[in-house]
């Protein structure tokens, strides 16, 4: 199986603490945030396809073309076209089942586990007291995802919450055309994108444990917090 990970943007928000680092690669408890990543990424794994833009030669020198094992194969994505653009930047290089994540989001190692090993499309979701930002995730009668809301339209409350966008996808995806994010008409969501296929293609919600976001400066203590606790 491959595992897509996204590490092209250029992490404004993190101020100028990514002015000479990309942000996947900003240190959390001495290590980047993207090994942290690659190191939750479960056996089957056997190739990582990391999608570069902003400051990748640091990614690329720090990596190489293989980490403990298994294969890297780095795609730039010239055009900062949001998450489904991303996807769609590798394309031609991926074969059957493949995991997507975000290079500057923690998820726990059995979580994505859980995710491979879903028997088909899978997303990682957190039950939240108020879904704020993130996509909220509706279910089907039949406990399969049926959509996934942004804020636009959900309003909030508690629910289900696409925090991390960590799916679990296959080549059928491309049968159908990117979809632009709510408001925007350069960026291509993969929420979007992937919820056309939720009538023909069963999507799993997977419940994560923990999820470390990286967001703002002062998540980074925070994540520090939250990774001592997991090894405690």
């Amino acid at each position: 199986m491959q595992a897509i990970i996204l590490a092209a943007g250029k992490g404004t928000r993190m101020k100028e603490l990514t002015a000479e680092t990309p942000k996947p690669m900003l240190l959390v408890a001495g290590k980047p945030v993207l090994e942290y990543v690659v190191e939750s990424l479960p056996e089957p794994i056997t190739e990582i396809i990391f999608v570069v833009g902003y400051l990748q030669e640091k990614i690329r020198m720090h990596f190489g073309n293989e980490w403990h094992g298994k294969k890297i194969i780095y795609i730039e994505q010239n055009e900062l076209n949001g998450t489904g653009g991303a996807l769609w930047c590798c394309k031609d290089i991926l074969s059957g089942a493949f995991l997507v994540l975000n290079g500057d989001d923690i998820c726990e190692a059995r979580d994505i586990a859980a995710c491979a090993a879903s028997p088909d499309w899978a997303l990682l979701v957190q039950q939240v007291d108020e879904v704020g930002s993130a996509g909220k995730v509706v279910l089907n009668a039949g406990g399969t995802i049926a959509d996934i809301q942004e804020k636009e339209v959900h309003g909030g409350g508690s629910g289900l919450a696409n925090t991390a966008n960590m799916f679990k996808l296959d080549v059928r995806v491309f049968s159908y055309k990117p979809v632009y994010r709510p408001g925007s008409t350069t960026e291509f969501g993969l929420p979007q994108t992937v919820v056309q296929a939720s009538k023909i293609v069963p999507i799993y919600p997977i419940k994560a444990h923990s999820i470390v976001r990286l967001t703002d400066p002062q998540d980074i203590p925070r994540a520090e917090a939250v990774l001592a606790g997991r090894k405690a």
